[in-house]
């Protein structure tokens, strides 16, 4: 891979960029599933795993909080429609992201194929001897000089 070219540099640190978004969405989508389920088996909150559970989980509810009231099923048991809410939109952001790595691959291969194939036609020509012909402008919008 070059990198010496800016296009796909750009589009190459931009799909780095969404790697990690993307990675971090799933994370979060890990601790909102572990933290429901959790909260809807009443696990004891005295217990250090709960613990750090719970914690991790309220820095990932932290934009969603108080967005429905919890249902208190029977002793500890909750069920809390907001961490489905939750992990409803992380889902929705971590596809959109997920479209965006996709469409991100496809134009970085497009580059990557449109200058192997500028490399092997300068190959052929200085194999033959001769030069390129020079590349066609671009096309005029119509009814312009």
């Amino acid at each position: 891979m070059d990198y010496s070219d800016p296009k796909s540099f750009t589009v190459w640190l931009a799909r780095a960029i969404a790697y990690l978004a993307y990675a971090y969405l799933l994370i979060c989508e890990f601790v909102l599933v572990q933290g429901f389920f959790l909260k809807l088996l009443g696990a004891d909150p005295s217990a250090s795993y709960t613990q750090w559970a719970y914690r991790s989980l309220d820095r990932v509810m932290e934009p969603f909080r108080g967005i429905f009231t919890p249902v208190e099923l029977n002793g500890d048991a909750v069920l809390d429609t907001s961490i489905l809410f939750a992990m409803l939109i992380y889902a929705i952001v971590a596809l959109l992201i997920r479209t965006l790595l996709d469409w991100l691959t496809f134009r970085l291969t497009k580059i990557e194929a449109e200058r192997e194939i500028q490399m092997a036609d300068l190959a052929a020509a200085r194999a033959a001897g001769t030069s390129l012909p020079p590349a066609a402008p671009p096309p005029q919008a119509p009814g312009r000089p």
